[in-house]
Order: structure tokens, then sequence, then C-alpha cells
């Protein structure tokens, strides 16, 4: 089917119902950013098929919704359809809770699978229809009844996270979320991020492609730990492993029915409803009384423990020691042999498999040639990639899952001859990097308070990037993840976190030119506790990932003298760190790569 005869075919059943709306978010049950095939609704009904979005089809229209990430891909991918691309973020632009308000008709309803809608947000449009006289209708999964040979749900096989790599055991873990239930006087704690429950229990899984974990509930209460999921092909050491710490396992279908069972009546439960979906919040007996907030287990995941921290050195080291060789490789062989955008990906990925401990890549590699990489998501596909030339840029972003740790880190390779306009942009967005990297700020400072210093050189020019500076990056998790970023737009409602020793985030500015070029550069910054001075406690950043950044674009005397210093140390550092790892004649190459300017 094309995109607008499913679309009809959905109108069909929405008229059957008497829906006047059909909410499709790109949501699984677990408000995961990444979901599994199953889960792709949003994809199936427009045709878009980033990782972000939402999709709202009325009887007349179909609308979606994509971030600045996305704008060109999203426009590419729906052009043949009737499906209108809302730019988020851009003027005159609604949210989407605000376009669902305006169309709402008088007693009309609004549609959606319950199960793949957080709980807030339905609230936010139940509210709407209440005022308009209308209703929700959120039993069904409507976009199920017309997608023919979908995916069925994974399967996942487990595997424990030993506590060489954890650096603190599953009880201690529940230990510390327990004393946070007792603070807020709650009797129990349902936990539906995945990434929450695989780091709570020590487990990962491979149910989301380069996510290593499950799909599960978790219940935790004074006395018990359930885990609802589909234990069908997990190993038999996993399940020991389990049992030994005193977990109960039930079908992962069966948490609506036990939530509505007597052990929960009358209880005092913790439920971050910006997560748990709606129709498990409306599963809880009426008696239940339900304390919103916050997992616990998010902050404990964000600061790393003194085991993950070392760990995720050496696995950076690793990750260096692979890409430094991509490097190498493409430029010294570009327009001498073959190679496409999808060869080249495929170099990096051969050589951190390579590495002792590889376990998968942290996400699907972004490498784009020339205009391609002004798609800050693009996806190279096989019969349309591009062929590299000597000349221009290749960005290439990447990462992987190591036993130690987690990695993602971003260059824009000079294949040859530059315009001055490249050079200068390149020069511009590592101006960007390095400020940020060399921040020193006081206990309390958030992400958001020093993004400008990233922003600040591409703001002077007028110029800026549709995306955040930079993210969270899990433990062998999720590559993204919160509280920490730097984005300085803050959402409504909410607060940025303080930038804690012990968090890792990205620092990723980039320009994106669209048929023109891409360019982003991004490492991983570890927060670390500086000086204490008479206004306070003083943090900075050490830079965790080590491989060269390329100079030939660079103008040096766009660069401060404070730019170039940075740089050069940083440097530095790459060479001492990986000189062991490397062949004399790799070796000599990144000598030559990270002279200092």
């Amino acid at each position: 089917m094309t995109t607008n005869e499913k679309i009809a075919k959905l109108r069909d059943l929405m008229n059957e119902r008497g829906i006047d709306l059909y909410l499709v978010p790109t949501d699984d049950f677990h408000s995961s950013e990444y979901v599994g095939e199953h889960f792709k609704e949003r994809s199936f009904i427009t045709g878009f098929t980033g990782s972000a979005g939402t999709a709202v089809i009325t009887k007349t229209e179909a609308h979606l919704w994509a971030d600045g990430r996305y704008f060109v891909q999203a426009a590419r991918q729906i052009a043949d359809s009737e499906v209108i691309l809302e730019r988020m973020g851009e003027p005159n632009v609604p949210e989407v809770t605000e376009f669902i308000e305006k169309n709402f008709p008088e007693g009309g309803c609004l549609g959606f699978d319950g199960r793949c809608v957080s709980a807030n947000n339905a609230t936010k449009y139940l509210e709407i229809a209440q005022d308009k006289q209308g209703d929700l209708y959120t039993t069904e999964d409507l976009i199920d009844m017309i997608w023919e040979d979908r995916p069925e749900l994974p399967k996942a096989t487990t595997w424990v996270l030993e506590d060489q790599y954890s650096g603190e055991t599953m009880q201690s873990k529940i230990y510390r979320i327990r004393q946070a239930m007792k603070k807020k006087k709650c009797h129990a704690h349902l936990v539906t991020s995945l990434y929450d429950i695989a780091y709570i229990l020590n487990v990962r899984g491979d149910d989301i492609e380069n996510v290593p974990v499950f799909l599960s509930f978790l219940l935790i209460t004074d006395d018990s730990i359930i885990i609802f999921t589909n234990t069908e092909n997990w190993p038999a050491e996993v399940l020991a492993y389990l049992n030994d710490n005193g977990v109960k396992l039930y079908p992962y279908d069966m948490v609506y029915h036990y939530l509505k069972s007597v052990d929960l009546a009358d209880k005092t439960i913790l439920i971050d409803q910006d997560i748990v979906n709606y129709n498990l919040v409306k599963s809880l007996p009426g008696s239940a009384k339900i304390v919103d907030g916050k997992n616990p287990s998010e902050l404990m995941r964000a600061i790393k423990n003194e085991t993950e921290m070392k760990n995720t050195r050496l696995a950076h080291i690793k990750d260096g020691v692979a890409c430094t060789k991509a490097i190498k490789y493409v430029k010294e062989n570009v327009g001498k042999v073959p190679m496409t955008e999808i060869t080249a990906s495929d170099y990096f990925e051969a050589r951190r498999r390579e590495q002792e401990n590889f376990v998968d890549l942290s996400f699907d590699t972004i490498s784009a040639y020339g205009p391609n990489a002004a798609m800050m998501h693009y996806s190279a596909k096989p019969g349309s990639e591009a062929t590299l030339e000597p000349k221009g840029f290749l960005l290439v972003d990447s990462g992987a899952h190591y036993l130690e740790g987690t990695t993602d880190i971003t260059r824009t390779i000079a294949l040859g001859q530059l315009t001055d306009q490249m050079k200068e942009y390149y020069t511009v967005v590592l101006r960007c990097h390095l400020r940020l990297m060399a921040a020193n700020f006081p206990k309390g400072v958030t992400g958001a308070n020093l993004d400008v210093l990233s922003r600040g050189p591409v703001w002077d020019m007028g110029l800026d990037y549709r995306c955040g500076t930079g993210h969270g990056v899990g433990h062998i998790l999720n590559v993204h993840e919160g509280p920490n970023n730097f984005r300085w737009r803050v959402p409504k409602g909410t607060n940025a976190a303080e930038l804690v020793p012990g968090m890792i985030t990205t620092d990723e500015p980039g320009l994106y030119i669209e048929d023109g070029f891409g360019i982003r550069i991004e490492n991983e910054l570890l927060c670390v506790a500086g000086e204490t001075t008479e206004y306070g406690d003083f943090r900075h950043f050490e830079t965790i990932t080590y491989c060269p950044i390329d100079l030939d674009p660079v103008i040096p005397e766009m660069l401060t003298e404070a730019e170039k210093r940075t740089l050069n140390e940083y440097h530095a550092m790459v060479r001492k760190t990986l000189k062991p790892y490397l062949s004399d004649e790799e070796y000599a190459w990144l000598v030559k790569e990270t002279r200092d300017i």
C-alpha cells in the first residue's frame, strides 16, 4: 500500500468508531527513544523513518511533526503523499497538543493506543476532550488492524552485566531505590523505562537494535521485586541469577491484570507519569494513590560510579584506536580505491569489532558525504549511497558498546579540496567544541547554562544548529540518556539538570547547510570535581574521547590563543593515550594529524 492508501484505510476504521483525530506517536509501551520494528507505527503510516516524530490523522488531513534533525529527511520521505510536515520549533508551527485542541470538534473523539502514550500526555488530551464535551478512544490499536505482515514482538535473549563492569550489585541498587521510596512514603514503585530496568537488575538484552535492553515492566515493593517479561529465550544462568536475588517473574502482558489486583489496593505507588503509559495507570485500583515523580534510578545511572568511569575510559581507548585506524584508511585511500558512504561505515565497524569485549554498535552509523551530511541523522541505503571523492567532507557519527562502556563520537573528515566557506564553518564549529570542552563552572550550573559557550561562535555569525549541543550517555544502555544535556531550550514545566561529577555528556556542535554540506565534531565529556574557592566548589570536564580532530580544514588565525591551547593539549593527550596500541606507521600518521597549531 502507498502512504495515502494506508491513511485511507485508517480513516475507514476511525469513521466506524466515531474517531475524529487519531494520534500515532513514535513510542513503544515504555516511552523508549528507539523502538523495535514491531512498534514503528508512525513510520508505517507516514513513510518517515526518523527515530522521532508524531503523526495526527484527521478525517481530511494528515500531519507529521519532526524536529530540526529531520526536516530535510522528512520532507523527502513524505513528498509523494498527502502528509503535511510540521517543522517543530519553527515560527507559526503549533505543538501537537495545540493542533489537537484547535482541531478537536465539539463532542468529538481523539483516538490512540493507550499503551503507547504516557499518562501525563494522555491527561492533557483528556482535558482537551472534556473541554469539548468529547472523549478519548484508547482501547484499540487501529494501526495494527491495517498493518499486514507486522513484525512480531521481540523475544530477547539476555545476559548478566557482572559486578566488575557494573560497579554495584542489584541488591545495592534496590536498597537505594527503597530508601527513596521511603522518603516519598511510597509502598511500591512501578518502573517501565527499559533503561532503568536493565540498569537496576544488571541485566542486558537485545530487544531493540543497538540498545541492549529487554521488554519488561518492574514492580518494586517494600518486600518484593517482580518482573513482567517474556523469558522464552533467556539462558538458565540469567534465570538463576534473578532467582538468587529474590526476583519473581511473570508474563509480560500480565502487568495490566496484576496492577488491578488487591495487592496494590490502598497502596501509595511511585510512578513517573512522563514515562508510564496511560493504560497502565488506568489499570491501578481506584483506591491506590499515585505519587508522580522521576524514577530514582534515572539519576543513579546518570552519575557513573568509579568502576563505570574507569571502564568507560578503557572503552574509549578501544574506540579511539578503531576510529583512528579508520580515519587514516579513509584519508589515505579516497580516490585510490572504490569507496562509498557504506564501505567507509563498514570499515569503522570492522575496526571496532576487532576490539576485545566488543558487544554491538551503540547506534546505526551515520556516514554522510557532501550534501547528505546536512541531514543530521542521514542513513545511507544500498543502491543510493554516495561515492566518496577526494574533495569535500565525510561526516561519520558512530559509536559502540563494549563490556566496559558505551561510546559516541563524530568526526568530520576532509577528503581533499575544500571551499573557503567549508574551512570557515569547520573552524567555527571547532571553536564551539573547544569552548565547551574547556569550561570551568561552579556547583549548581546546568547544561542549559553552559550551552551558550558552545553556540556563541555560530550565534555571532547569525547561524545556529537545530538540535541540542549534547546528551547524556548510558552505560551499556541507550546511547542517549538524561537528565544531563547541553541544550538552552528547556521544555515547559521542567528544570534543567545540574551537572554533577560522574555525569558523561557529549559535546557535539555543528553546522548543516542544506544541499551543501554538514559539519559536526563530537567528544564525550566527564564532569569532574575541581578546586574549591571562596566562591564555592568548581567543576570542569575531562575529555574521554581519544581520537584526532581533523586539522586540514582549520584556519588557525580564527582560533584564539586559549582555543589553540585547548586543542593542542587535547591532541597531546590523544597521542600519549593511543601510542601503546598503534603500529609505528599508524603512530607516525597520528603525530602528523595531531600537530600543534
